[in-house]
């Protein structure tokens, strides 16, 4: 990927590190974010590629609960009308999907460490133009409620 993918990973580790105060009780993180990033879709304008700028909320809602040395919960992260338009021939793109995931852990030294896949979808406007988006997250959340997020393994495949 181009020069762009450092830009959608600060864009998302802006969204998703977070910080909470831990209780028995369910902390919640429920923000919608603006967004704007640039994507290089490489199946477009019939195999030439083009870069495409998206921009629009997202929607992310964290909650878990730390008892003693465990901690539960689940993170939900939705497109809100993402949209984007491609720089070479003007299609019309947008994302789709939800990532939704529950987790159970124990805390290890203070802090429980989680790994998670993350593929979201970029439909676009004719034939050829829709693509895939892979990635893995990893989260560390320490026994005061604080997360951390670091994302890696990118990846782009056609659909």
């Amino acid at each position: 990927m181009k020069a762009t993918m450092p830009r959608m990973i600060i864009c998302l580790l802006a969204v998703l590190t977070i910080q909470v105060v831990p209780a028995n009780a369910a902390v919640q993180e429920n923000d919608t974010t603006a967004i704007s990033l640039s994507v290089f879709i490489p199946c477009a304008a019939g195999g030439a590629g083009e870069v495409v700028d998206l921009s629009s909320p997202l929607h992310t809602l964290i909650s878990f609960t730390i008892n003693s040395n465990n901690v539960s919960g689940y993170f939900h992260l939705q497109p809100q009308g993402i949209s984007g338009i491609g720089e070479s021939t003007g299609a019309k793109y947008h994302a789709t999907g939800v990532t939704a995931e529950s987790f159970k852990n124990s805390l290890q030294n203070g802090q429980a460490n989680l790994t998670f896949v993350n593929n979201f979808r970029i439909i676009g406007q004719g034939p050829g133009n829709n693509y895939l988006v892979h990635e893995t997250m990893h989260v560390k959340i320490n026994a005061d409620g604080t997360i951390t997020v670091f994302h890696d393994n990118f990846s782009v495949d056609c659909k």
